[in-house]
């Protein structure tokens, strides 16, 4: 293994299908693929990034459209192994900008099979970044075990871990998600964090510089919280902390754009930036992405996305 892996993603892959009619009226759903913390990976691959991703993937009829489409991305997926339960699906619906309808059959899915023995301790340690979420936690006990293994191999080896609890209470409690968290926040340095779902539910702070200042005392060098209610991003690091503006408010979907910035941020950090450019270059990106329906193929590419930043920075 000699070539270095910037980011390694850990987490579920869905077959997506979506369209931008009520699902009672639409007559075909365009299918594509998604999943958080895969729309994570292939948001930092876009932009540059060589990324990793450690999943399970279903032997069933969409196998081949997955592995095609990692490999044709560029998707380091040597660490996925094959499983036979199914592929996870969602159907989204988008017909119009008040409008949203989401469906998730995601139990019992091939993801949910993922374990302390697809953490590869020598693959963990050729990356710069190891990251998953709440998300990947909630497949299933031992895919919550492999994600604390991971972590764990990565901060004895000096390696930064990144986490998004990414709640939904549609997938986990209040309580489930503090528990998952407090069983890897001793392991996290870049925590992203939505001030709506995640603070609320599992700090129970509103406060946006207390929450960063509490998440600091634990020990997490680098916090960006996502604020919609403020419009925009705290960031804070080595005692600053920074409000940047979303780069938009006009968007079509937001689907997992929350993720898609989580991928450009880490690709960012990973090549040179402070976490404050970081920060305003994810956030171009998560822009262009909410611009279209979907949570992966609406992902803009390296040059839109660094020609614009330019543009901002002079």
């Amino acid at each position: 293994m000699d070539e270095k892996i910037d980011i390694v993603a850990i987490g579920e892959s869905l077959i997506e299908l979506s369209t931008n009619a009520r699902m009672s009226e639409a007559g075909c759903l365009y299918k594509y693929y998604g999943g958080d913390a895969l729309t994570t990976a292939i948001s930092a691959l876009r932009m540059g990034s060589k990324v990793g991703f450690i999943s399970r993937i279903g032997n069933d009829p969409f196998k081949n459209y997955l592995i095609e489409s990692w490999e044709n991305e560029g998707l380091d997926i040597s660490q996925t192994k094959l499983t036979n339960e199914p592929n996870g699906l969602y159907i989204i619906a988008r017909p119009s900008l008040d409008e949203k309808e989401i469906v998730y059959y995601r139990k019992k899915i091939a993801p949910s099979k993922l374990s302390i023995d697809d953490i590869n301790p020598d693959y963990i340690k050729n990356s710069s970044v190891v990251y998953a979420s709440g998300v990947t936690q909630s497949l299933s006990s031992s895919a919550s075990e492999a994600v604390e293994a991971a972590f764990k191999i990565a901060k004895d080896n000096g390696i930064f871990t990144a986490y998004d609890p990414n709640y939904y209470s549609s997938i986990t409690t209040p309580d489930e998600a503090k528990e998952e968290f407090a069983r890897i926040n001793q392991y996290i340095d870049i925590l992203f964090m939505n001030t709506t779902h995640d603070a609320v539910n599992i700090l129970e702070i509103e406060s946006p510089e207390n929450i960063i200042k509490r998440l600091w005392d634990m020990g997490i060098q680098i916090v960006v919280l996502k604020s919609k209610d403020q419009k925009g991003y705290y960031t804070g690091y080595n005692g600053n902390i920074i409000f940047t503006d979303f780069y938009t408010s006009d968007y079509i979907d937001t689907t997992c754009s929350g993720d898609a910035f989580n991928g450009g941020f880490l690709h960012a950090l990973t090549h040179g930036f402070t976490p404050f450019e970081a920060t305003k270059f994810a956030s171009i990106l998560a822009g262009i992405q909410a611009k279209g329906i979907g949570a992966i193929k609406s992902i803009p590419y390296k040059d839109e996305v660094y020609k614009i930043y330019r543009g901002f920075d002079g």
